[in-house]
This record gives C-alpha cells, structure tokens and sequence, in this order.
C-alpha cells in the first residue's frame, strides 16, 4: 500500500492519498487514514499513472531496430527506470526483408507483455520529408506490402505512420484501419487537400506533429494546419524543448485539448546512455549534449528523451496543467491503444503502473503491474 501521497486520480488530485495494491492491480483508494496493513509512506510526493509511449525507437544503448534480445531488453528497462510502464516499440524505414526480421526479434517482448506493440514508422513515407529514415528503404505502399508487413507482425503491429500523398497512400490508410490499425499521418509534404482524404479513410494520429512534414504556412495550412485542426485526429508532440519550443507545445496542446494530446519521446538508442556515435537504422548519428542529429547533414535524428522529462516539461515549461500532463502522458495513450480498461490511469481494478515523482517532478520510484521498477 502506498500512502501519504499526493494521488493523481482521474477526477483530480487527492492529497493525503492512499492507494491499495493487490495481485498487481489497485485494489483500492481513498484519503486519509489508510486500512492497516503494511504500506509505504511517499511523505507528500505526486502519485502519477505509468506513462505510456507510443512511439519509442530505442534507449540505455540498445535499438529496437537491432534484433538483439539483450538490446531490446536494454531500451526496454531504461524507460521503465523513468517511469514508462507501457511502450510501443517503433522501426524506422527498412527494406521489407529487415523489417519482418526486425518484428520477429519483437513479438516474443510483445506476447510476454514486455511491449504492448509495433509502430512501422515507415517505409511509406514522403522522402522530401523522411528526416533520419533511409531515402533508399522508402516505397509506395502496395496492398501487398502492407499485407506482408501484417502478416509478419502476428498481430503486434499496431501503429503505422505513412505518407498520404505517396500512389495507394489513401487506399493503405483505409486498409491498415480496416485490420484494426491506428493509421498516423506523418513524414508527409502533403497539402491539405491530400491529408484530409486520408482522415476520412480512418487516419486518426499526427506523427510528432510539426517534425517532419510540410510547415504551416498562412495561405497553405498543409497537414499541421489539417491535422491540428481536425477533431478526429490526436497529435504527438516531442517534449523535449528541442523538436518544439515550449511555446508551440502549448499552443498545440491548448488547441487539441486534453482529448487529443499525446506526448511521446521518439527516443533512440543514446537515450539514457552516453553522448557518443550511434545508429538509427543505417544512418549514422551523433549525440552531443543530448541531441541527436544526422551525421551526414545534421538534421535532428529522434531525441535522447525520455517520458518523465517531457513531463515535467510540459508542466514547467510549456505550463501546462499537471492533470492535463497526467491525460497527455498516460489517460490518453491508453485510449488510444484501447487498453484504457487495464491501464492509463490510477482507479481500483487496472494495473498498478504509477510513478511517484518529487517536487522537482523527477521520478524517485516506479511500480508496473504491482510490482517495483529495480533502480527506482
């Protein structure tokens, strides 16, 4: 049992909170004088849901994209350290062959509950805008592509990030959706008149708006205009004060509201790990001071971030509402993944994923599923 703190609850804050824990899900909660029993006392601290990542290519030195079990299991357990419980593992663009290699090394993670799934982010997106993607593994996405990619993910696959002005894009949107994909809409230099055909074929995600894909410019809104405005569509924004200036975040989460903000990492290997020379599938990148960029031209190459920052940058520095931080880190990933009846957020019968965090907003200890995160 964990008492004493101030708990994020789904109808605000309880202070002097006690959460009860039992077979790995809250079993109980409430304010005040806690029912006996043995407990933990977090002395005032903020009792938060685990954050949930939908889109996350590696960290603590290991890659998603490597295939190598001790890698995977690396980038794995640097994010829970800062409190992710939920992850989606993402492979950047590669040929076909590898990506089906690649999901193989991953679906035993997601059918053990180590991953909750598998974002293909690529190969069918636009190479005016493919950023740290590979301009030679990009391809139009053919029906029979998509089937492939499907087929080899066994069910894992769970979010797809595509080009829709790419030949067949609309016809891939409306296809992934209909396997019970989430279709994200990113790497784009669409114009609106190619983005909003593809929300009506069920596209229902923006790929960390704003990066990579065509500006918003006053005479031509082009897919940030589009997919900010339009209320099907939830928006990934990278935190880290680096992708986005803290300005933009706000004004971003202040117009899609709580509903329909989602905070990602977009982490590479480096993430939780030493400033040096890394990979991102085959392009080489280097990381200085915490940012990763292209080797070759020095475009941004993913981030070296991790949930628990974005956060508290969100709150600190884009100032943002700690409860509407709360939605865009856990509630509302959850619903997007549809595991909002199992986690997401803190109330009795969904797993015991929290994060208990310190007044500087940095997590002290995490628990999953009942039980405590080693080195927290």
């Amino acid at each position: 049992m964990i008492t004493g703190g101030r708990i994020a609850a789904p109808d605000g804050l309880l202070d002097d909170g006690w959460l009860a824990v039992s077979g790995g899900l809250i079993s109980g909660m409430g304010t005040g004088a806690p029912p006996g029993g043995e407990h933990v006392d977090v002395a005032g601290a903020l009792v938060v849901p685990g954050f949930i990542d939908t889109h996350c290519h590696g960290g603590g030195g290991g890659s998603f994209s490597s295939g190598e079990t001790k890698e995977l299991v690396s980038a794995i357990n640097a994010h829970r350290r800062h409190g992710t419980t939920t992850m989606l593992a993402s492979l950047v663009s590669d040929p076909v062959r590898t990506l089906v290699s690649q999901m193989a090394a991953l679906n035993e993670l997601v059918e053990d509950g180590e991953l909750a799934g598998i974002h293909l982010e690529g190969p069918f997106i636009s190479r005016a805008r493919c950023g740290a993607h590979d301009p030679a593994a990009l391809r139009e996405p053919d029906a029979a592509t998509v089937d492939a990619l499907l087929s080899a993910g066994h069910g894992a696959v769970r979010m797809v990030t595509l080009a829709p002005e790419l030949t067949g894009g609309v016809r891939a949107v409306r296809q992934l959706a209909e396997a019970g994909v989430i279709v994200a809409l990113g790497h784009t230099d669409g114009v609106e008149e190619q983005i909003l055909p593809a929300i009506d074929a069920g596209a229902t995600v923006a790929t960390h708006l704003f990066n990579g894909m065509r500006p918003l410019h006053h005479r031509e809104p082009g897919p940030i205009g589009a997919l900010l405005d339009d209320e099907r569509i939830t928006i990934e924004l990278i935190c880290d004060l680096v992708h986005l200036h803290p300005t933009v975040v706000r004004l971003a989460a202040t117009h899609a509201g709580r509903d329909r903000t989602v905070l990602i990492t977009d982490a590479m290997s480096a993430t939780d790990a030493e400033d040096g020379s890394y990979r991102l599938g085959k392009l080489e990148v280097d990381v200085r001071d915490g940012v990763a960029t292209l080797a070759e031209n020095g475009s941004l190459a993913g981030s070296t971030l991790t949930m628990d920052t974005a956060f508290r940058n969100l709150v600190r520095s884009a100032r943002v509402d700690i409860l509407d931080a709360v939605r865009a880190t856990s509630g509302r990933p959850a619903e997007l993944l549809g595991i909002a009846d199992r986690t997401g957020s803190l109330r009795p019968g969904l797993a015991a994923d929290l994060v208990v965090l310190t007044d500087e907003l940095r997590p002290s200890r995490v628990l999953r599923q009942g039980e405590w995160v080693p080195g927290t």
